[in-house]
């Protein structure tokens, strides 16, 4: 289990809360079915999300969610596309999924406003309901997250993932996953009492990293990337490990560590292998020696473990450490195909 830190900060504290934020969402469930029913009546052909920062990675999972269970295609606005060239797009039929922690933003209150005018129907996710945005909204689902003071916002991007969950739920009429977002609260706060710190202690001296997942579980990979900028000042870039071998490859060496997300679906056994130099096996056309990679593989399975191979520790003997994310809270998650 986890020490609490000497300084609790305000990340700490919030994220500490997440569990709560997501509890809360369930008395907002008669707004759910009301917007389930109002999609189904609609039947968009796209979705468009609009979203900043950590919201947008939470845009990344909708992506992958929706596509997935209710079969519409979903693509990210450019909020420049209005902010910056006033430009008139024309939207008839489709949503917009804008998601945000205080629904504020200028350039993404501009890009909604934009896409309402060209025809979309739109539904906010949001944390702060008196916002402009949430004003602008043909519907709005409250996050539930509460204040959050910390820049690294975390509790609210846990609360779009859970909110996004459940509205794909209602919009497929998806009973069973329902059911089994009824566990989360008790697996997220599973999941905090886990303990990272074996791998604060491998990254020691890194100054770049990739971060890597696949299908559903990317938008966890730019965030984790985002969050290791924000508080920790490490370079981290975050990759789908498909895109890994198209020119990321060529930096990686034993000083350039990777952190692997895993979880249980469809991209499991692609992330099991991964590319032929995170593997040890060093390419023809490499120019870097027999030198290694650090590696950090975070697997959601019933052992839910996190193993590490480093300039450390023997390729055969690598370290275990145990992973923040219990099984079952990725089975609660939706299928996916790798991307």
């Amino acid at each position: 289990m986890r020490d609490e830190p000497d300084r609790v900060t305000d990340m700490f504290r919030e994220a500490a809360e997440a569990a709560e934020a997501v509890a809360r969402q369930d008395a907002f469930d008669a707004d759910l079915k009301r917007i389930g029913a109002a999609l189904r009546e609609r039947s968009p052909n796209l979705v468009l999300t609009c979203a900043r920062g950590s919201s947008d990675h939470a845009a990344t999972y909708a992506k992958y969610a929706i596509e997935t269970r209710i079969g519409v295609p979903v693509a990210s606005a450019a909020p420049s596309v209005a902010s910056v060239y006033a430009s008139p797009l024309s939207v008839q039929g489709a949503a917009c999924i804008a998601i945000s922690q205080s629904g504020r933003s200028p350039d993404l209150l501009a890009s909604v406003s934009n896409l309402k005018a060209g025809g979309a129907w739109v539904l906010a996710l949001v944390n702060d309901e008196d916002s402009p945005l949430a004003e602008i909204a043909d519907e709005l689902f409250a996050l539930g997250a509460g204040p959050e003071r910390s820049v690294a916002a975390t509790k609210s991007f846990i609360a779009s993932l859970a909110a996004i969950a459940r509205l794909v739920a209602a919009w497929s009429g998806d009973d069973v996953l329902h059911g089994d977002l009824s566990k989360l609260p008790s697996l997220l706060q599973r999941a905090w009492r886990l303990d990272w710190s074996p791998l604060v202690d491998e990254l020691e001296g890194a100054t770049n990293l990739y971060v890597l997942a696949r299908g559903i579980g990317l938008g966890v990979a730019q965030e984790a990337a985002l969050k290791l900028k924000e508080t920790s000042q490490l370079h981290a870039e975050a990759f789908s490990t498909a895109e890994l071998r198209h020119g990321p490859m060529a930096l990686v060496h034993q000083e350039f560590p990777a952190l692997i997300f895993n979880q249980s679906d469809a991209p499991e056994a692609a992330s099991k292998r991964p590319p032929p130099r995170l593997s040890g096996a060093v390419p023809a056309c490499s120019s870097r020696g027999d030198k290694r990679p650090a590696l950090f593989h975070c697997q959601a399975s019933p052992a839910h473990r996190c193993w590490s191979r480093s300039s450390r520790s023997s390729p055969s003997t690598a370290r275990q450490m145990r992973s923040p994310w219990p099984a079952d809270s990725i089975r609660t998650g939706l299928r996916t195909s790798p991307k």
